[in-house]
C-alpha cells in the first residue's frame, strides 16, 4: 500500500489544490490459471453509493469494494454461456451491477455473443446471462453505457464476419443493441457503421466502438478504423443513426501502435460527456493515442465537441511531458458532478529511452484546455516482451470520487493488478 499526497497551483492563480492518492495491489481469484489474469481491467463506482466499487479482468476476474476501494474480494465469474475476457463493468442507477464479457459457449461457437450478466448485489449472486441475439459470426471487443435518466443500456461492438480472414469478401461492421429491463431482453443488433473494414483485428478493422449519452438522451458512438477516428449518433435511442458515420481525425500510424516492450498496444478511443450542471455541459470528448509526432512518440490526445458532434476542435495533447516518449492505453472520465476530466495511462517520459513503464493520471478543470499531470506509480516496472498486457487501462469518477486501475508486471515476471484511490480535494 502506497500514499503520496501532492501539492501544486493551478496555473497562476492563488488557487491552491491537492491530489491525493493510495495504491492498493488487487490479488488475483483464487484458481485461476491465465498467465495474465489481471489485464485489460474495467471498474465502475455506485453513483448511487460511492463505497461500492467493482471491477473485471481477463479472463473471468470479478472484485468488489464495499469500503470505496481501500480493501477488496476477488473472485471467478461464471455463467454456462463462458467467460472469456474484454470484461466491461457498469452501473444503473438503482445500484444494479452488469458485467458484460465475450462467451465461448461450447455449445455453439467461438465468441458468438456478448454476454451480460448482472445482479443486484456486489457481493456476488450475478444471473447467467442474457445477449443480443446470435447470428454465428465472431462479436467482439464491445461497451456499454446506461442513460441515467431511463436506466437504458446501450451496448456495442465489433462484428467479424470471419475473425482474422485475409479475404476480401469478409468485412468487420460495428453493431448497437439496447435493453430497456435491466438487461432481461435486448433488441435485435443493428449495424449502425456504413464504412466497413477487414477481418485482421489490426487498423484496417473496423474497432473499439464506444458509446456515451449525449445532454438530451442522444447516443453516440466513436470508433476507429482505415478512416481513422469515426462518430455516429442517434437521437430517438437508437431507432435511427446517421445514414454515414461523420469522420473527424486522422489516427497517424493506425490504431495498432508498436510499443517497444509489449506484446501488442492500440490507440483505440474513449467516448464521454459532461453530463454536470457546469460550464461544460453537453461537451463530448473523445480520447485516443496515435503518433503523430513520431513513431518514437506516442501521446495521449483529445478532441471536443460542444455541438452534438458536428464539429470538433483541434487535438489537444493531454500528457504535459516535453521530451519524445511514449504514453498508451489510455482511459478517460468524467466526474459528472463537477465535470473534471480525468485520464490514467502508462508512461515512459521518466525512461531515458529504456521500456521503463509508469503510470500517470492527469487532470483537466477547465473542459480539456489545461491539464496537470501526476505519476502515480513509485517505481517503474519493466514489461517483458512477448507477455499479454491486455488493450487498455481504466478509470472512473463520481461525485469526487476517482479510482483507476491497472495491471504492472513485477520483478519476478508476474502481473500484479493496482488501484489508485484517488481524491481531489479542489474539485469539492
Amino acid at each position: 500500500m502506497r500514499k503520496v499526497l501532492v501539492l501544486f497551483f493551478l496555473g497562476t492563480t492563488s488557487l491552491f489544490a491537492q491530489i491525493e492518492w493510495e495504491v492498493i495491489t488487487i490479488e488475483k481469484p483464487k484458481n485461476t490459471s491465465y498467465p495474465s489474469e489481471q489485464v485489460e481491467p474495467s471498474i465502475a463506482i455506485c453513483p448511487k453509493d460511492t463505497s461500492r466499487i467493482v471491477a473485471g479482468t481477463v479472463l473471468e476476474g470479478y472484485y468488489y469494494s464495499k469500503d470505496g476501494g481501500r480493501t477488496w474480494r476477488s473472485k471467478k465469474i461464471k455463467s454456462k454461456y463462458g467467460v472469456y475476457g474484454d470484461p466491461v463493468l457498469i452501473f444503473d442507477t438503482t445500484g444494479r451491477v452488469y458485467y458484460f464479457h465475450l462467451s465461448n459457449y461450447p455449445k455453439t461457437s467461438w465468441l458468438d455473443r456478448i454476454v451480460c450478466q448482472s445482479s443486484s448485489r456486489i457481493c456476488g449472486g450475478f444471473n447467467q446471462g442474457t445477449f443480443p441475439k446470435p447470428n454465428g459470426k465472431v462479436q467482439d471487443k464491445h461497451w456499454a453505457v446506461v442513460d441515467r435518466k431511463t436506466n437504458h443500456i446501450y451496448l456495442t461492438w465489433t462484428q467479424f464476419d470471419a475473425y482474422d480472414s485475409p479475404l476480401k469478401e469478409d468485412s468487420s461492421l460495428i453493431v448497437f443493441s439496447k435493453s430497456t429491463d435491466q438487461g432481461k431482453t435486448w433488441t435485435d443488433p443493428k449495424v449502425i457503421s456504413y464504412y466497413s473494414g477487414d477481418c485482421r483485428d489490426d487498423d484496417n478493422t473496423v474497432e473499439g466502438a464506444v458509446p456515451a449519452i449525449g445532454a438530451n438522451g442522444e447516443i453516440y458512438v466513436a470508433w476507429a478504423g482505415p478512416k481513422g477516428l469515426v462518430f455516429q449518433c442517434s437521437k430517438d435511442q437508437g431507432k435511427t443513426w446517421f445514414k454515414k458515420e461523420k469522420i473527424i481525425d486522422k489516427i497517424y500510424n493506425g490504431w495498432v501502435i508498436d510499443i517497444p516492450g509489449m506484446n501488442r498496444a492500440n490507440g483505440l478511443p474513449v467516448l464521454k460527456t459532461d453530463l454536470s450542471k457546469g460550464k461544460y455541459h453537453g461537451t463530448i470528448y473523445l480520447n485516443w493515442c496515435d503518433q503523430k509526432n513520431g513513431d518514437d512518440d506516442t501521446d495521449v490526445w483529445l478532441i471536443k465537441s460542444t455541438d452534438g458532434g458536428r464539429t470538433w476542435s483541434n487535438r489537444i495533447k493531454v500528457n504535459q511531458d516535453t521530451v519524445k516518449a511514449h504514453q498508451f492505453f489510455t482511459w478517460m472520465s468524467v466526474d459528472q458532478s463537477t465535470g473534471y476530466l480525468y485520464f490514467v495511462y502508462y508512461d515512459r517520459r521518466n525512461s531515458k529511452g529504456s521500456i521503463a513503464t509508469d503510470v500517470y493520471l492527469s487532470v483537466s478543470s477547465d473542459g480539456g484546455e489545461t491539464f496537470e499531470d501526476f505519476c502515480l506509480t513509485e517505481k517503474a516496472f519493466y514489461p517483458i516482451q512477448g507477455t499479454f498486457f491486455g488493450d487498455y487501462l481504466n478509470i472512473d469518477a463520481a461525485k469526487n470520487k476517482i479510482i483507476a486501475i491497472w495491471p504492472e508486471m513485477m520483478s519476478n515476471g508476474e502481473i500484479k493488478l493496482q488501484v489508485a484511490n484517488i481524491y481531489n480535494k479542489e474539485s469539492k
